[in-house]
């Protein structure tokens, strides 16, 4: 049988740990080649939703996850292959350390041979640098080790100390200099969105015009990337329409996951809760996760939207709730300054805002329809009289599980699913 196959350069950016840079440097080579006329395909390694969002800005096309567990081997070499049909470059960042979690990005890249680029930041450091390079390079030692890019470089003695350590065996790339205009803002949950960085493209320039002085301004290496075996979705959303919040305040969905829901037949149509005083007219809704927190005053006002939600859960249609989205149908959400704001009520309630992480990792979520795969991310803890229907099940068993609620045809839950990983059960979330 001849497997269909397609050649294209790619690098898999990646560092030994978090906060070194990675998506400012993936940020910056996807901008850079865009501005050589390049095309540029990026994808995140890992469940992160704000990372992408740069990204995106970054090379100006969707940015998909490569997750092994969420979405599983086929999943991921389907995103690729067709990347690799269309694309000059594709792009994979990395989460955390290279060689963290299970699976980790040193297993996305080696599984399919994807160079690794560690970009390590030489705060502290010199000479040292090149020992640490070469730890990452030579611990797994069948994964292709493209070489080393320092960040934050002090000067151009310190660059040369660094090229100093470096093993005659190790490339290096260069440095990128220590600069603030390079630097992307944070807040509670990881980098601030890209649409509320009003000055992202100064600073992606920036950093792209860094890079071109760089060894990174050549295109790497092809990477040969195969077809998988795969079955078409079942057309069981076919004709329903699924109404999806999507501002600043609910942004964190996986593209993965809008394709899943077209691709089973459902016409998706996009509404702010911030914005909008009506819903569109739709048979569904999904309320993904965001940053309900950061608006309260905007949600508590939004009167007619509140209303329309709570007419469209009175008819008896479904409504699927991740996380923030959850939260803000809760009766209050308290920030961390101790405002309460009111929300739409549909579930009693109420989330208080942490200053400490409070929910974490990769769950198994046992939903109506079957198992999604699933994650959690939150600073937040919600006080409600509600029991749970069921509770994700973690990967590792180190704690209970998020708790998923029903209430009519709402289901609510902290957690993040990945439809992929079973669109029958999705599609039992949306069905009237």
């Amino acid at each position: 049988m001849n497997i269909p196959k397609a050649q294209c350069p790619a690098l898999f950016i990646t560092a030994p740990g978090s906060n070194q840079g990675k998506t400012t440097i993936t940020a910056a080579l996807a901008r850079y080649h865009v501005d050589q006329g390049r095309k540029v395909r990026v994808f995140k390694s890992g469940p992160d939703f704000l990372d992408p969002m740069i990204l995106e800005r970054a090379c100006g096309l969707p940015v998909y996850q490569l997750d092994l567990w969420l979405m599983g081997e086929t999943e991921c070499r389907r995103l690729l292959y067709e990347a690799a049909l269309e694309a000059d470059l594709i792009l994979i960042e990395g989460v955390m350390g290279l060689f963290d979690g299970e699976p980790c990005s040193a297993d996305v890249a080696e599984l399919f041979s994807v160079p690794v680029l560690a970009v390590i930041d030489a705060t502290g450091t010199a000479q040292t640098l090149g020992a640490i390079a070469y730890g990452l390079a030579n611990y797994q030692p069948k994964l292709l080790f493209a070489g080393v890019l320092a960040n934050n470089v002090a000067s151009p003695r310190h660059n040369d100390m660094i090229q100093e350590g470096m093993p005659s065996d190790l490339h290096y790339f260069g440095g990128i200099p220590r600069d603030n205009r390079f630097v992307l803002p944070e807040r509670h949950l990881g980098l601030v969105q890209a649409e509320e960085v009003l000055d992202l493209e100064s600073r992606m320039s920036a950093a792209a015009t860094a890079i071109a002085s760089t060894r990174l301004a050549n295109l790497p290496e092809a990477v040969e990337f195969t077809a998988p075996e795969q079955e078409t979705p079942p057309q069981l959303l076919s004709g329903i329409r699924i109404g999806i919040a999507r501002d600043t305040a609910f942004s964190f969905i996986y593209a993965g996951n809008l394709d899943v829901l077209q691709a089973m037949g459902a016409t998706l149509v996009f509404f702010s809760p911030l914005a909008d005083i009506a819903l569109p007219d739709v048979d569904s809704l999904y309320l993904p996760g965001g940053y309900p927190e950061l608006h309260l005053q905007t949600l508590q006002d939004n009167l007619a939207m509140k209303s329309a939600l709570q007419t469209h859960f009175q008819q008896e249609k479904p409504i699927y709730a991740e996380c923030g989205g959850l939260l803000y149908l809760l009766e209050t959400i308290v920030d961390k300054a101790g405002f309460r704001g009111e929300m739409v009520g549909l579930l009693p309630g109420h989330a208080i805002m942490q200053n400490r992480l409070k929910g974490l990792g990769y769950q198994s979520a046992p939903m109506p329809g079957g198992v999604l795969r699933s994650h959690t991310f939150h600073h937040s803890l919600i006080e409600t009289p509600l029991t749970p229907v069921a509770f994700g099940e973690r990967v590792h068993n180190t704690s209970a599980g998020e708790a998923i609620y029903q209430l009519n045809r709402l289901t609510a839950s902290y957690l993040h699913g990945y439809f992929s990983s079973n669109p029958t059960a999705t599609a039992q979330l949306f069905l009237p």
